[in-house]
């Protein structure tokens, strides 16, 4: 599950990609920075790729989620970092 929404969101990633300067260097996978200090996504980029995430996540996987909620915000460490994060934080969800 795991590779899997890694892919979904290196998709989503390279589809946002093409409309920005500053690309998500999507080619380092997990690692790729997404958000924060390292990120290149300012806020209304981040908010582009959840919605996008979350509506590849219901059309491949058949599972509506909400990505950016107050649980998501309130965490220690933010699951938007990298790729990496965001998959796993998205597992977590799914299996709720």
């Amino acid at each position: 599950m795991h590779n899997k929404l890694v892919k979904l969101i290196v998709a989503q990633a390279s589809e946002l990609n093409e409309q920005m300067v500053h690309k998500i260097p999507v080619e380092l996978g997990v690692n790729a920075p997404l958000y924060g200090s390292q990120g290149t996504l300012d806020s209304v980029g981040l908010v582009t790729l959840i919605v996008a995430v979350e509506q590849a996540i219901e059309d491949e996987l058949d599972a509506t989620i909400t990505l950016a909620d107050e649980k998501a915000m309130s965490q220690k460490n933010s699951p938007f970092q990298t790729i990496g994060t965001l998959a796993n934080y998205i597992i977590n969800l799914l299996n709720e």
